[in-house]
């Protein structure tokens, strides 16, 4: 068996073992978050909101400066991913081979630990045939010394309508959700969430700008899951929110936000906690061809998006004008209702 199989056997047998011990009393419940948390998270909605404001600005800069690292789905192209019959292959030799068939910009990447190598060939004059004939090319200067494992070959009229298709998707996600929020939420949660929602993409296209990782269509796929899984958290959020407003009417809104964000902490957390794990998992051993992905979602899901839902999309709405006029006084509950857990700093 191979190490990765080894350690996927060793980990559902600990998860296993957990779940049993627990069934049966012997070990008690996991409890991540306590259930009743007072943390007073509005305090720092004065420090998120312009660090915030200068990452944005950051990000901005530096994708209209660095731009994006475009893959071969939208510069065209052909990308070849190649792995050694016998070893380590020498990359020094294979790209003196490889210039030396006059194909222009070559591009090799190294990696796993078996000989596997990444060979990109910028796009050729000539259209789609001039495309597939270096494929031919290096094909025939590699011989048989090489096992092919991926090919692919993208004109410049193909990449250039994926390209457009692409913006164009996510551009028509963004205006579902605002239609959506709209509908289910008053104006200003329509706004705050897509305020946050934006807040999110352009943090994880100055991350994809800074860090220079492909851009390809994986890219365009992680970056609407991050829209998505970002409007799932915020809106679990605005609901406690929207049921505390109805329920406590003289709730100053700085703590009945707490409230909320409190209530629905635990869950969070779990959620969270889980898709981190799902996502490095395919970060160590989902290999190249999805490594733009994952590192895309771990960075726009597990750090931006979390941390926006709390300290973004929350607050803003106290700017937006969500219960303006409250007291900074609790209501007595009715006799039916349990009491508002206090929380310790009030509005400012």
């Amino acid at each position: 068996m191979t190490p990765t199989t080894i350690l996927i056997i060793a980990a559902l047998a600990v998860v296993t073992v957990l779940c049993l011990l627990v069934l049966f009393g012997i070990i008690p419940h996991l409890r991540l978050v306590p259930d009743e948390t007072k943390f007073d998270f509005m305090r720092f909605r004065r420090i998120s909101f312009p660090v915030s404001a200068l990452l944005s600005m950051l990000a901005l800069l530096f994708y209209f400066t660095h731009g994006l690292n475009f893959g071969i789905d939208f510069k065209g192209g052909t990308l070849i991913e190649v792995q050694s019959k016998a070893g380590p292959l020498d990359i020094a030799q294979m790209r003196t081979t490889l210039d030396g068939l006059g194909l222009g910009e070559i591009q090799l990447q190294e990696f796993g630990d078996k000989g596997e190598v990444l060979i990109r060939v910028s796009q050729q004059p000539g259209g789609d045939a001039a495309q597939q004939a270096v494929v031919d090319k290096v094909k025939g200067a590699l011989g048989d010394t090489v096992d092919y494992r991926r090919v692919e070959v993208v004109g410049p009229r193909v990449s250039n309508e994926l390209l457009g298709y692409g913006t164009i998707g996510i551009v028509f996600a963004i205006f579902a959700i605002l239609i959506y929020l709209w509908f289910r939420f008053e104006w200003q949660f329509a706004l705050g969430a897509m305020i946050a929602n934006v807040h999110d993409l352009v943090l994880t296209i100055g991350f994809m700008s800074v860090t220079q990782i492909d851009f390809d269509l994986t890219s365009i796929a992680a970056l609407l899951t991050i829209l998505g899984y970002s409007l799932n958290d915020t809106v679990v959020i605005y609901d406690r929110i929207r049921e505390m407003l109805r329920r406590y009417k003289k709730l100053s809104m700085a703590d009945l936000l707490n409230i909320s964000i409190n209530a629905t902490l635990s869950r969070s957390i779990i959620t969270h906690v889980t898709v981190a794990a799902a996502l490095l998992s395919l970060l160590l051993f989902g290999g190249h061809a999805i490594h733009s992905f994952t590192a895309t979602m771990m960075f726009g899901v597990v750090l931006v998006g979390t941390y926006t839902s709390v300290f973004i999309a929350s607050p803003i709405l106290i700017y937006l004008g969500v219960g303006a006029g409250r007291t900074a006084h609790f209501e007595a509950p009715g006799p039916a209702e349990p009491a508002a857990p206090a929380v310790g700093a009030r509005s400012r």
